[in-house]
């Protein structure tokens, strides 16, 4: 890799951590919230779900002014609205006659800067130059995985030592990280998505394309893949093994996280001498095998291994698509990777949904939502092979030209 873009990369990697802590620092203090503030458990969930909506609505809208003010401002921007959010939850709530609208305006202005994270990182580490842009993607998203484990591991600890009352200062301390960063981004090289001159495609070319469905669905799944088990990791394992929620949450969500991260951090370091396509479609049939595993292995201790493979199993899923498109697409620009984004979040909306509205129709049964959650892992596989046989049929093109 060029010597002078190799400071961008290490601010992309960060950039993902402050994706991770806007996502995962707040939901460890919903109960405090709700003890201190009066909050509603209802309440407490909406806030995820506004946090996650806000993203999505980021991720449209995006397409229409990221190339106008550019990557090195929308960067700034999207860090600044991070660091904002962090600090405006320490005192929002206190100064607004309602508590919850507080916590509420601070989650939608994080949000606001993890939906411009979503879009904006991966595009600039494809633009970077690079011998092997598919082991960067994967190195690049494995830093979500370990800012995830960072997030909860760093700040129990933080809760242990100094007291969870204490929580304001940690969450000032979580600021100065997405702050630092802003600064980073204002000094570090970003090379052009597009060649000078070119012209990125446009929603409705896009949308006209058959490759750009197969790999929006392949994004969606992607999503879906990862959080149908993660998010109900913890109380599979919680009801499964009947331990406490906080022994739960380590065994459960963050083991999934570990092995999520593990399996991108073995494709970012090892990644030239694999081939990508052949790794995506080991991974989906082991992701199936989890999910069967999940879903019909009677020993609850052997479940909890399924859990585990499952994160090693979507590691490669998200970021491979990604790598995939950009690879197949090369004139996609900010309107494909904002799409792309926007699906992948689709999907870890309505992977989770489908898992638990299932479950819920079968008594609460989390193995039955997991079984039909199957079909995404299913739809991603099928994905791969036929933007495999695509590039098949386009090499053999080539070679009856050339003789």
């Amino acid at each position: 890799m060029n010597n002078k873009y190799n400071k961008t990369i290490v601010a992309c990697f960060i950039g993902y951590i402050v994706q991770a802590i806007v996502n995962n620092f707040a939901p460890l203090l919903f109960l405090t919230f709700g003890r201190t503030y009066q909050i509603s458990f209802s309440q407490l969930t909406m806030l995820v779900t506004i946090n996650f909506g806000v993203q999505l609505l980021v991720d449209i809208l995006s397409i229409k002014f990221i190339d106008r003010l550019g990557y090195r401002i929308s960067m700034v921007l999207a860090h600044l609205f991070a660091a904002g959010g962090l600090i405006s939850l320490t005192f929002l709530p206190e100064i607004m006659s309602n508590s919850y609208v507080g916590v509420l305006t601070a989650v939608i202005i994080y949000a606001i800067g993890g939906g411009l994270l979503e879009v904006l990182v991966s595009p600039v580490v494809e633009a970077c130059p690079s011998d092997n842009k598919e082991k960067a993607m994967s190195m690049l998203h494995s830093f979500y995985c370990w800012g995830h484990v960072g997030v909860v591991a760093l700040s129990t600890l933080f809760f242990q030592l100094v007291g969870i009352g204490n929580w304001k200062v940690l969450a000032i301390i979580w600021a100065l990280i997405p702050l630092g960063n802003a600064v980073a981004f204002m000094k570090v090289p970003i090379a052009p998505l597009l060649p000078e001159g070119e012209s990125g495609l446009r929603i409705k070319d896009l949308f006209r394309m058959k490759l750009f469905w197969v790999l929006l669905i392949m994004m969606i799944c992607a999503g879906a893949s990862e959080q149908a088990v993660s998010q109900w990791a913890s109380v599979f394992v919680e009801r499964g093994l009947g331990i406490t929620k906080s022994l739960g949450d380590l065994a459960g969500p963050m083991m999934f996280a570990i092995m999520m991260g593990l399996s991108r951090l073995f494709y970012g370091k090892y990644g030239d001498r694999i081939n990508l396509d052949r790794f995506m479609i080991y991974s989906s049939l082991l992701c199936i095998a989890s999910y069967l595993g999940i879903s019909l292995l009677p020993i609850p201790q052997l479940s909890l291994i399924a859990c585990a493979v499952c994160g090693l199993s979507v590691g490669i899923m998200w970021p491979g698509t990604f790598s995939k498109a950009a690879s197949a697409m090369r004139n996609g620009g900010t309107a494909m990777f904002a799409l792309l984004a926007l699906g992948g979040d689709i999907g870890c909306a309505g992977g989770p949904t489908l898992v638990g509205l299932i479950s819920s129709r079968y008594h609460d049964n989390l193995k039955v939502g997991i079984l039909v959650a199957i079909i995404f892992p299913a739809l991603l596989l099928i994905g791969v092979l036929l933007c495999k046989r695509r590039e098949e049929r386009k090499r053999v093109c080539r070679v009856c030209e050339n003789s």
